[in-house]
């Protein structure tokens, strides 16, 4: 059934963007239609003006709105957005929704202020450090870091498929952690990324706190396919996976993870190449697997594959907690006092987690395409924290190849992804997926057809 669209409208800027100097000003009304700048811009605002859609689909999405145009108008100093067949569920009574069009504006700003902050000398040999301070500034430059009094912010991962009774779980955790004046940071979509939110927002209006912060962070290639859920209040789009994963370690105090698909643990194993690497021996970050009793099955899946593959001392590296949502935000609150203490000894910013490591090797983008893929080194052989790295590409290839556009198009014209490794490797991450496909953890909706195979 098609949406239905608003045929033209006049968008003035909200929150950010009201100031722009007269160079971005001449470049964006400037902007042709096949220009990336604007490609780029109409396809994430596009997402943004869908949110709370129930859709991964990026094709479906596109395809719906083909005829959608924006059109750069100059103002003093500035610009407003002339909007052509726009989604008509971000209007109520033909005006835009405050909220959207703040979040519209962030989508703008990013796309202003991302694509020159990683532009790096390729004869720089401190490039880890100056992708960090790039992830810095995007954060900084979108007003997500704070000064003074700080609660803490829990970044809640989890899959964009899930069931009732998982999305209700999801939701009573987030009160909780609501009721303790803890903040919210997801990856912006729809299920485990929008319940913790929803169940904050009521945990924060009856303490009466202030601020109510539901940060979403996600990037260019996934916004279309998981757009913005109607609770986020502040967003930010980073350039790739690689930067948005960096962000929510550093911008975040502990983890809580709900179950979900590959995309859940590509986060996971990320977390845990940074807790197994030497240089963050006494790195303080909280890390929850949270779970209502009836999708205990999926963390048990999940840690009978982390130690077959990392071994079992990897499981001191995280916590179970299964159906108990007061004490899941309990310990959590516990942990980031304990995290804000840490920090405070070490005279680290609250806000902004230096003291943490990260090496190159998860700083690099992963661009997943049939080479790459067949190219990963899986085997038991590795150190543990480098085989976690090459194990957080894998998942990535899978989410690109089911629900970004890039890797969508690559697995339909050339067929699936191969993996191969060692045998007994193989094994683990074959059960994973497969059990993945078997609780519906792939896509939201139509049958899921696998953009993998494995191979010994």
């Amino acid at each position: 059934m098609t949406t239905k669209k608003i045929p033209s409208t006049i968008v003035s800027p909200e929150g950010t963007l009201e100031h722009l100097s007269a160079m971005e000003v001449d470049e964006l009304t400037r902007t042709k239609f096949d220009h990336p700048i604007y490609t780029l811009f109409r396809q994430c605002a596009l997402a943004v003006l869908n949110a709370g859609a129930q859709t991964d689909s990026v094709e479906d999405l596109m395809a719906e709105f083909a005829d959608f145009e924006i059109h750069f108008v100059r103002q003093d100093r500035g610009i407003r957005l002339h909007l052509i067949n726009a989604p008509g569920d971000a209007f109520v009574d033909g005006k835009m929704i405050h909220g959207v069009r703040k979040l519209l504006f962030s989508v703008l700003r990013d796309v202003l202020y991302v694509r020159h902050q990683f532009d790096l000398n390729e004869n720089a040999t401190n490039i880890g450090e100056l992708l960090s301070d790039g992830v810095y500034r995007v954060v900084r430059n979108a007003g997500v870091l704070r000064t003074g009094m700080q609660h803490g912010l829990v970044v809640c991962w989890g899959g964009h498929s899930i069931g009732t009774e998982e999305y209700k779980f999801c939701k009573r955790v987030g009160y909780q952690l609501g009721l303790r004046n803890l903040g919210i940071i997801t990856g912006c979509g729809p299920g485990a990324m929008k319940a913790p939110m929803k169940g904050a927002a009521i945990g924060h209006a009856k303490q009466q706190h202030e601020p109510r912060r539901y940060i979403g962070l996600t990037e260019n290639s996934i916004i279309a396919a998981e757009p913005p859920n109607a609770i986020v209040n502040e967003l930010v789009i980073m350039p790739d996976i690689e930067k948005r994963l960096e962000a929510f370690v550093r911008v975040g105090h502990g983890l809580i993870v709900f179950p979900g698909g590959p995309g859940t643990a590509e986060e996971i194993l990320y977390a845990l190449a940074l807790k197994l690497h030497p240089k963050n021996a006494n790195l303080q970050l909280p890390l929850i697997f949270a779970a209502g009793e009836s999708s205990r099955g999926y963390f048990d899946a999940m840690d009978t594959f982390l130690r077959k593959a990392l071994g079992d001392d990897i499981a001191q590296h995280y916590q179970l907690i299964v159906g108990n949502p007061e004490a899941i935000a309990r310990e959590m609150r516990e942990a980031v006092t304990n995290v804000m203490d840490y920090r405070c000894e070490q005279n680290d910013s609250f806000s902004y987690n230096w003291g943490l490591h990260i090496p190159e090797a998860l700083q690099t983008p992963f661009i997943a395409t049939h080479d790459s893929m067949a190219e990963l080194d899986l085997h038991l052989s590795r150190e543990p924290y480098e085989l976690a790295v090459e194990l957080r590409r894998v998942f990535s290839g899978v989410v690109s190849g089911n629900i970004k556009e890039a890797g969508i198009r690559a697995v339909r014209d050339h067929g699936p992804f191969q993996l191969s490794g060692d045998q007994a490797l193989m094994d683990t991450i074959d059960q994973l997926l497969q059990s993945m496909v078997a609780e519906g953890r792939m896509k939201i909706a139509g049958d899921y057809i696998p953009c993998y195979e494995i191979r010994s």
